[in-house]
């Protein structure tokens, strides 16, 4: 199992390694001057040249791919002068350099001046809350408009629920968001009382910040419409193959209640291949949020990310999809684990 972690963790970096090499290339394409961006058109060439110099894009482009990678590694080279709290001093390379075990660094936003890991950590934790929201919905509802429609198999009931679920899958999810919020928060506001868009904190005139939970609501249901369709259908599909099982006919022939029969014997057992697709909903999810996140104005790690672009902001870039690829491999690498715990045989492929 050792060995298989192993294995799993060095392809984990191979592929980091790939994320981050591909988007720094394709930045590179990108037109526009950050520094200009940045300072504004009313700079001069002075201090445009100092923050290009700041910015290190002053360097030729396979420099600052180096530099970059520098700053990712563990284990990298720093200035000698720096004060190394969070670092281990390895090898002095020159009086400017030393060679030292470090913490990754983002580096600081060209826009706001900030950290990139202080801005991600609190977009990330929005994009999470969301995310979870989502997955909520999608699993609670799905596996009870699935389980409707089984046991109402042929009837109106099942060719309401499949025909939402159909159209839940075939409609792209920021077409969805779009309507979502103009039908709820625009045409029938008066009534839902929620707004087409907002972020979790708010601001009110008198008591200052606060949650606005209500803002969850319509980003949440628009991000999980797609799960919830496919859960919906996996669950029917399951249940119908589990109802049709000799131990169902014989729960039956026993006397027991359809009740006791229907959510005790059969749904238990259905839920073992809708649990096997959800596990890998989660990370799609977080993915999914960037266009749901932008509709809706919700800062998220999407919204965070869609703005960097705008203002060809490369370090946020950079971090923000290091983020997302980060969160992708530490799930498939949890989901590998679990397979391979579970069926030894996994382990030797």
């Amino acid at each position: 199992m050792i060995r298989f972690i192993g294995q799993r963790l060095a392809q984990s970096f191979v592929i980091l390694f790939g994320v981050v090499s591909i988007v720094f290339a394709l930045f590179m394409l990108i037109p526009g001057d950050p520094a200009r961006l940045a300072l504004g058109q009313k700079g001069d060439e002075a201090t445009l040249a100092a923050m290009r110099k700041d910015m290190g894009l002053d360097k030729s482009k396979l420099q600052q791919y180096f530099l970059y990678l520098n700053d990712l590694s563990p284990i990298g080279t720093v200035a000698s002068q720096d004060s190394i709290q969070t670092k281990l001093k390895l090898l002095q390379v020159n009086k400017e350099k030393t060679l030292a075990l470090k913490l990754p660094w983002l580096r600081i936003s060209y826009q706001s001046g900030r950290p990139v890991s202080s801005s991600l950590t609190q977009a990330f934790v929005n994009t999470i809350i969301l995310a979870t929201a989502a997955f909520g919905i999608s699993t609670i509802f799905g596996v009870l408009f699935g389980v409707l429609s089984a046991l109402y198999r042929n009837k109106w009931q099942d060719a309401v629920i499949m025909s939402i679920a159909n159209v839940g899958i075939s409609v792209p999810s920021f077409f969805a968001a779009i309507v979502i919020a103009w039908v709820f928060g625009f045409l029938l506001h008066s009534i839902t009382g929620l707004p087409m868009y907002g972020s979790l904190y708010d601001i009110h005139p008198f008591k200052g910040s606060y949650i606005a939970w209500h803002h969850l609501i319509l980003p949440a249901i628009a991000l999980g419409i797609r799960p919830l369709s496919v859960i919906t259908q996996l669950t029917r599909s399951s249940m119908i193959d589990v109802l049709h099982q000799d131990y169902i006919r014989t729960a039956r022939a026993k006397g027991l209640t359809p009740r006791l029969i229907y959510y005790r014997h059969a749904l238990l057992n259905a839920l073992n291949p809708v649990l096997t697709s959800v596990s890998g909903w989660f990370a799609s999810l977080l993915s999914g949020a960037f266009f749901i996140e932008f509709i809706f104005g919700w800062n998220g790690l999407g919204k965070l990310t869609v703005d960097a672009l705008l203002t060809s902001d490369l370090p946020l870039i950079m971090g923000a999809v290091l983020s997302i690829a980060i969160i992708f491999v530490f799930i498939n690498i949890i989901v590998d684990v679990l397979y391979a715990w579970i069926d030894p045989r996994i382990r030797n492929y």
